[in-house]
């Protein structure tokens, strides 16, 4: 009887063990209800499972097969068209539904706070707010995450915009999707994934520095706290086990005589601000408090931190191109950020294999904190980085802010830039950038490219100007619109050298084409 009682024990046991060990198959949580699938091109799909199960993921007519490998799995679905609302079905041990699927363009926004900065926070947020009645637009908002190695999953959901629900959006990613979706008529995806206060090289992989030796250092960062990562996550259980002995002590030695203390204080302070006296000085522990070991990970500024738990998650996820609104965290290394800004760019469009995919940016606004520097690293990653694009924020900034508010016409000028360059549309999307000069006769004639149908003064003369002859001297000038050129002299500078427009934190310029986009301040003595 006791044999056969062992049996039966020991049988149940192995069941239930059998049955933890299989896994269900599960799709990444990007692939989710309400998801939007990028249109026209491949669309990788891809999850985990009991290793060597069969996976059968079912779509729009199509079926495709595969087995799980070490617990992974992954399908690539030939292009899809938009239309009505798809079904995707996954089925390997169970069987996974995901519901009111849409096909149409998907981007990503990313960056740092004026990125994140939410849609209810903008100057016209009542009266939009009502307006924002957009169902087939879907915002997909990464849940903030740090990680010293490449994670695989993205914590957020996908959310339907509706006037309940846009509060919450990023506004630069939503006001770019809203006239997106109105102009080419079609579902648009945000996969918003920002932190604010966070440097580029934080959104950067190990990798993506490459071998340039002005981002060694963070190579080296990165590498030092690999070396060490592993043994502070052993030794971490130990600590917190050290820590709460420490602890228990404190509160029975300390603590407890302390919080009576603090009793009496309060007690003792509250009477003297009844009776007008001083206020006693706050007391202090005998003992100082045990501090808590902290965990053994990295903080948001970390190099590669944020690409590793915010970027690495939602690839391959099949995207069309990317906004950024970044660089207020730079701006001390803006020298730098010309050779780690489009190392970035290199690394995200190498990760995601679509190639040099649309990578379109804002320039940082005006504010008394930001040097014209970081303004100019960026303006000079246009021409070193291909099929890229930047919307210019001149008019929109506030000096004493470094979150000026007014973000829909960021978002509207990133679309500006997605409809030409990417769509095909044939419009002017670009404010004025600088592209020659000319010294001639005490003068200095200045072309540009995205005149448009001409330049024009807004609101007044030319304004923001300076120029210098040999001695470097900068002085303020005066600038006269000459057909598609502008040119620039002052008095006493005889044979000028140099110019430039707007190089001051907060610049005072007012220089547009006749489209109403802003010039990006420039200097022609690029360092």
């Amino acid at each position: 009887m006791k044999t056969k009682t062992y049996f039966l024990i020991t049988s149940a046991i192995a069941v239930i063990f059998s049955s933890s060990v299989q896994a269900d198959v599960k799709p990444n949580p990007l692939f989710a209800d309400g998801a939007v699938l990028q249109r026209g091109q491949a669309v990788p799909v891809w999850g985990t499972a009991r290793d060597g199960e069969k996976v059968t993921v079912e779509i729009g007519g199509q079926k495709l097969n595969t087995t799980a490998v070490a617990g992974k799995w992954s399908v690539s679905l030939k292009p899809l068209k938009e239309g009505d609302a798809l079904t995707m079905k996954i089925t390997g041990d169970n069987t996974v539904t995901i519901n009111n699927l849409l096909v149409g363009e998907v981007w990503v926004c990313s960056g740092q706070s004026n990125m994140e900065w939410k849609f209810a926070q903008s100057h016209n947020a009542n009266e939009e707010g009502p307006k924002a009645i957009y169902p087939k637009i879907r915002m997909f908002t990464v849940k903030r995450t740090t990680s010293i190695k490449p994670l695989t999953e993205a914590d957020g959901s996908w959310v339907e915009c509706s006037p309940q629900t846009v509060s919450g959006f990023s506004a630069v990613g939503y006001f770019f999707a809203r006239d997106l979706h109105v102009k080419l008529g079609v579902p648009v995806g945000m996969i918003h994934t920002s932190w604010g206060g966070t440097p580029a090289q934080a959104w950067t992989s190990l990798e993506g520095f490459g071998t340039d030796p002005e981002l060694k250092g963070y190579v080296d960062a990165a590498n030092n706290k690999l070396s060490t990562y592993d043994a502070e996550v052993a030794a971490h259980p130990a600590k917190v086990e050290e820590f709460n002995v420490k602890m228990k002590e404190w509160n029975e030695t300390v603590g407890k005589a302390y919080e009576e203390t603090l009793k009496a204080w309060t007690e003792a302070t509250a009477q003297a601000k009844k009776d007008g006296q001083p206020q006693p000085a706050k007391p202090n522990p005998s003992t100082p408090q045990p501090k808590a070991p902290g965990k053994p990970d990295v903080g948001s500024g970390h190099p590669t931190a944020l690409y590793n738990g915010m970027i690495a998650p939602i690839i391959p996820y099949g995207i069309k191109g990317a906004i950024w609104y970044q660089g207020e965290s730079n701006a001390g290394q803006s020298k730098q950020y010309l050779t780690l800004f489009p190392a970035m760019i290199a690394d995200w469009r190498g990760r995601w294999k679509q190639g040099d995919f649309p990578f379109f940016f804002v320039q940082i606004a005006p504010f008394k904190g930001q040097p014209p520097e970081i303004r100019e690293a960026q303006f000079l990653t246009l021409a070193k980085v291909k099929n890229t694009a930047m919307a210019v924020t001149t008019d929109v900034g506030n000096a004493n802010d470094i979150h000026p508010n007014q973000k829909e016409p960021v978002g509207q000028r990133l679309a500006l830039a997605a409809r030409v360059m990417t769509y095909g549309e044939k419009v002017e999307y670009s404010g004025p950038l600088y592209d020659s000069m000319t010294a001639k006769d005490g003068k200095i004639i200045l072309s540009f490219k995205h005149v448009g149908d001409g330049l024009i003064a807004k609101d007044g003369e030319l304004r923001g100007f300076t120029i210098a002859g040999e001695d470097k001297k900068f002085v303020p000038a005066q600038a006269k619109i000459q057909g598609k050129t502008i040119e620039v002299s002052a008095e006493g500078v005889t044979d000028p050298k140099a110019a430039r427009y707007g190089w001051a934190n907060v610049p005072e310029v007012n220089l547009f084409n006749k489209e109403g986009l802003p010039a990006s301040p420039f200097r022609t003595d690029v360092d």
